[in-house]
């Protein structure tokens, strides 16, 4: 303790501008949005480098179950390859086509970009982790982030030049619009802070039809996700007595303690559609305040 104190006193002056300096500092980057959006970025690419090398080595040990995971998502796509059907003999007998596949009106509406986690949290009240890709690579805020599985598993929400951070469904103030596979009804997903292999499934009505092990899927409502990426499935099912809606327990899908490689999903019309809505709201309030 002595040695302590001596120390502190032979070296009080640089201790104190230390001090000082670092209050200066804190105090810049919590008043300026300037500063404060430099310093994120440049925080973000040190820690982003930092932990890439870390990743090298974690990764090695979870290469077999990884490249399992990959495997299925790639076998699903295969699946739906042209080369993967063929026509009906209709020399003998007229068979119309259910199944119509025409082209020429369709246009790209989803773009998908690999990405590896460099860093992830799971045991905090707001979880995050960190993508190797960012402005650099075409990553922007709002993108939705899926697991190799494709499972839904967050959404971006701060780009630096090359990394990003993404804000995990383990996030208490994080949510995903998701809906019920068999009948359609959607709600909100959210996490609850708790077990994060859980999410809870809110806003579906009581005469919906649900049972435990019901798939959950993103819905086609987001702005964020595409329609039809797994959430998870139904494991416990419970009441909200205060507005008579379920409050389910969903078991996530993507495996959030072993995050690696991941799909980054961006929205071609993500712009158009929030620019719609932003208006739409503005001018509502512009009819409401109208006289009549």
């Amino acid at each position: 303790m002595r040695n302590i104190f001596l120390f502190i006193r032979r070296y009080r002056t640089i201790l104190t501008f230390l001090i000082l300096q670092g209050v200066a500092l804190w105090f810049l980057f919590n008043y300026n949005r300037f500063h404060r959006a430099k310093f994120l970025g440049v925080a973000n690419e040190m820690t982003g480098r930092i932990n890439s090398q870390y990743n090298r080595v974690e990764d090695y040990f979870f290469l077999r179950l990884e490249n399992q995971r990959v495997n299925r998502l790639n076998d699903s796509l295969l699946n739906l390859l042209p080369r993967n059907f063929a026509s009906k003999d209709t020399t003998v007998q007229v068979v119309q086509d259910s199944v119509m596949s025409d082209t020429t009106g369709k246009y790209r509406r989803y773009i998908s970009r690999p990405a590896v986690v460099v860093y992830n949290t799971v045991n905090a009240k707001k979880n995050y982790f960190q993508i190797n890709r960012g402005a650099n690579q075409g990553i922007k805020d709002n993108m939705a982030v899926i697991s190799s599985d494709g499972s839904a598993a967050g959404i971006v929400v701060n780009v630096s030049a090359n990394f990003s951070q993404v804000m995990s469904l383990l996030h208490i103030q994080n949510s995903v619009s998701a809906s019920l596979k068999r009948s359609g009804d959607f709600g909100t997903a959210e996490w609850d802070g708790n077990d994060p292999r859980f999410l809870i499934l809110k806003r579906i009505p009581k005469t919906t039809e649900v049972k435990k092990g019901d798939t959950v899927l993103t819905s086609s409502v987001s702005f964020n996700f595409p329609p039809g990426y797994m959430v998870g499935t139904i494991s416990e099912i419970n009441f909200d007595n205060a507005n008579g809606m379920y409050l389910l327990k969903v078991k996530t899908s993507a495996n959030f303690y072993n995050l690696q490689q991941v799909h980054v999903i961006e929205n071609l019309d993500y712009n158009e559609q929030v620019k719609l809505n932003a208006e739409t709201k503005v001018k509502i309030e512009q009819v409401k305040k109208s006289p009549r």
